[in-house]
């Protein structure tokens, strides 16, 4: 499993990498002078060019390239951003535990929802739960997620009056983010686990299991339930990514000062620095929870335990 894991992390780096160098060179790329930026239109072209040499703007791009690699991966260094001067990597300290736990809640909430309704739905296939569950995830995954989170706002917040429409504050300011988040995640969920379920359930080892009169939860919830979570695992993981990505939506709605407020505002501006910093921190965080999710399966599926298991022996025959 060692082997395994660090076999992981080993493709993990590639990624990560060539992620950096696609972000640095689009944002080199993309039309506009920072030091222009920084200085205002009122700036002169000496001034303009004094600020280029001193950021190491007019060096060649595999030098500024570089350079941004060691301050990122060596001094953990984003930079500074161009509008207030402050440092990127203490923003993105402050802001992304906000983001990390609107993302976390959504998923959480998909999940506890979103499986129950898959079980029910694939039980009671061709029936009632199962037509209600599956046009409940249709409306789920057409519904845009601006549009249902304006809808929650204008219901519960400006007409009953029950949530505040936005900010940050106790309970009650995250309710109305994390259900607009959780909202198609847990439609998601739902048909991923009824497909899944109704795979299982028609498995030879399930018939059997009924007919030496084993009772019906026990089939569902004992048997059936951990092997169908195995393909739900996947799409949880890619589902928690895409939440994090979604939170540059929500967080703007609701005015919820995390990393996604924070890269929107900087793409407004211009802030080049800070759209590098966080999209490098978001996909980052989706690789580490890629990598998690691998071996969470192979810790639970006893097939890639088998594959595992398996190269092993036969690494050790290959060398005797």
């Amino acid at each position: 499993m060692l082997k395994y894991t660090l076999k992981r992390i080993l493709l993990m780096i590639p990624v990560i990498f060539g992620v950096v160098v696609l972000v640095f060179t689009l944002m080199q790329l993309t039309p506009g002078d920072p030091a222009q930026v920084i200085l205002g239109t009122t700036a002169t072209d000496a001034q303009i060019n004094e600020l280029r040499e001193s950021m190491g703007l007019n060096d060649p791009y595999i030098v500024q390239l570089g350079r941004y690699f060691y301050d990122v991966f060596i001094r953990f260094d984003f930079g500074t951003s161009y509008i207030t001067n402050v440092s990127i990597t203490s923003e993105m300290v402050s802001r992304f535990p906000k983001t990390l736990i609107f993302a976390v809640s959504g998923m959480v909430l998909s999940l506890v929802i979103g499986i129950p309704l898959g079980v029910t739905a694939a039980v009671h296939q061709n029936r009632f739960p199962d037509y209600g569950t599956m046009s409940l995830a249709l409306v789920g995954t057409s519904l845009p997620g601006f549009w249902f989170a304006l809808v929650l706002i204008m219901l519960f917040s400006s007409r009953l009056g029950w949530l505040p429409a936005y900010g940050i504050g106790g309970i009650k300011y995250w309710i109305l983010p994390i259900v607009s988040t959780a909202f198609a995640g847990m439609t998601t969920m739902a048909r991923q686990m009824r497909s899944g379920m109704l795979e299982v359930i028609h498995a030879d080892y399930i018939t059997m299991a009924k007919a030496k009169g084993v009772k019906q939860k026990a089939v569902i919830y004992r048997h059936a339930l951990p092997n169908a979570l195995i393909p739900v695992i996947t799409v949880a993981s890619m589902s928690f990514g895409t939440s994090l990505g979604g939170t540059l939506i929500a967080e703007t709605i609701f005015s919820i000062p995390g990393v996604g407020v924070y890269i929107v505002n900087a793409v407004n501006n211009r802030d080049y620095p800070v759209v590098q910093g966080g999209v490098i921190l978001l996909a980052i965080t989706f690789s580490i929870i890629m990598l998690l999710c691998d071996l969470l399966i192979a810790a639970v599926d006893p097939r890639v335990k088998a594959q595992i298991t398996g190269s092993r022996k036969r690494g050790k025959k290959d060398d005797k």
